[in-house]
């Protein structure tokens, strides 16, 4: 997992340098611009450079604290893995996982790294805790965990999402899931929280339609429940699955509820999903490695057939955006610029009016919306960097790109139970996500 990695015909220095540039240019931005310079430099093989570029962000003397430090760290672990300084690199992870993170992206990215390097025992506890920390908080920390994967972190590597050893992001250090009265920690549901002891000492365990059954004497834990995880806990579901069936192991519960979100996700896409069980035969991922020919021309037909409907999302760089002003914004805007109110007749017709332009661009099958909010100072300063005047309506949707560009966007819709991206406190499916 990769934030923002770019296409192989881009010249990886030029375009690490032109980051760093416009980096300079918008301070406020400069995590995001800096991480995508970095994976620039790695591509390029200059990892070194990538290296200066993370400890620039998380320097103590930073002109802006970074937002995701543990994120930063955990690539910069994986990049300096890469070109020889694996005891630096192990120190670093360690430490990484010892801050318990509440973001999904810090714990794939750093299991991802022991597992190219061949230490899948690590790699599957450090995938294992990572499902343990997110999906075992109860809703907090499923809700923390669909909020810390920025854009579609979980977004992957190559969907242009914005994510990135030392001190942990605040309420980062708790423990993973209390002991069970037999002894064992406490597996959780799918729906994110531990399933309730019983008196035998282990939680009762749903059956297929999510209705519990007597628990055994052991205390065994429960099997996940059918409700679907935060997406941005996918990866470490797949990437569990992955590991363990090159490690040899049975199925589990958390890889029954990694099948169930595979086919999820492919029915959602109007796809026939290849098992999860055939992607991660060791058989294919070996092929990949192959100096046999056909292995590998076999291995590349498949692969092509299996990405699908994906290929036109992920040749995206960034999302289709919709403007957002907040209504204190709005205000400000129109009272400076009164020749914009014909765009904006009132706060409640701008917020349907993203609504229903979202709806309808998906409707049409335009994949990667999202949305951006701007500030009446952003966007001032953004038409003095075009020579235009701010009441220039048409200024408007190229402020939107520009914004998306720089990784503002948020993803549209929100994911379920998530809150309304108006601001209005409530859920999404409470607010404008009401059907009809």
């Amino acid at each position: 997992m990769r934030p923002d990695t770019p296409a192989d015909h881009v010249d990886h220095i030029a375009e690490a340098e032109r980051l760093e540039r416009t980096a300079g240019l918008y301070p406020e931005d400069a995590e995001h611009l800096l991480l995508q310079a970095a994976a620039h430099l790695e591509l390029a093989d200059a990892r070194d450079r990538a290296t200066t570029l993370y400890d620039r962000l998380i320097s103590p003397s930073a002109a802006h604290p970074p937002e995701n430090p543990t994120l930063i760290r955990a690539l910069k672990a994986a990049n300096l893995w890469e070109y020889g300084h694996e005891a630096e690199a192990r120190a670093i992870i360690d430490g990484v996982r010892g801050t318990a993170p509440t973001d999904a992206a810090p714990w794939v990215i750093v299991a991802e790294s022991l597992e190219a390097h061949d230490e899948l025992d690590q790699a599957h506890e450090t995938f294992t805790e990572g499902l343990e920390r997110l999906l075992s908080a109860g809703p907090g920390g499923a809700a923390g965990a669909g909020a810390g994967g920025t854009a579609g972190a979980g977004a992957a590597r190559a969907e242009g999402a914005a994510v990135p050893a030392g001190a942990a992001d605040p309420g980062e250090a708790g423990a993973v899931a209390g002991p069970m009265a037999a002894g064992g920690p406490v597996e959780p549901t799918a729906a994110g929280w531990p399933a309730e002891s019983t008196a035998a000492g282990g939680p009762a365990e749903p059956t297929e339609t999510g209705e519990p059954v007597e628990p055994t004497p052991t205390g065994r834990p429960a099997e996940p429940t059918a409700a679907e995880p935060p997406y941005p806990t996918h990866p470490l579901l797949f990437g569990r699955h992955r590991v363990r069936r090159l490690l040899g192991e049975a199925h589990d519960a958390w890889d029954a509820l990694a099948d169930r979100v595979h086919r999820s996700r492919a029915a959602a896409a109007g796809r026939t999903p290849v098992p999860l069980d055939e992607l991660h035969d060791p058989k294919r991922i070996w092929a990949l490695g192959s100096e046999n020919p056909d292995d590998l021309r076999a291995e590349i037909t498949r692969l092509q057939a299996e990405l699908g409907s994906y290929r036109e999302a992920l040749s995206r760089p960034f999302p289709v955006a919709v403007l957002h002003w907040p209504a204190t914004e709005l205000t400000e805007l129109l009272t400076a610029y009164p020749a914009l109110s014909a765009e904006y007749p009132s706060h409640e017709a701008h917020l349907a009016t993203i609504e229903s332009s979202l709806r309808e661009l998906a409707a049409s099958g335009t994949p990667n919306l999202g949305i951006v909010t701007g500030t009446v100072p952003s966007y001032e300063a953004f038409a003095a960097s075009e020579g235009t005047s701010p009441d220039d309506p048409s200024l408007l949707p190229q402020y939107a790109t520009t914004l998306a560009a720089r990784g503002r966007a948020v993803g549209w819709p929100p994911e379920r139970g998530a809150e309304c991206w108006c601001g209005s406190g409530r859920s999404y499916g409470e607010c404008h996500g009401v059907s009809g």
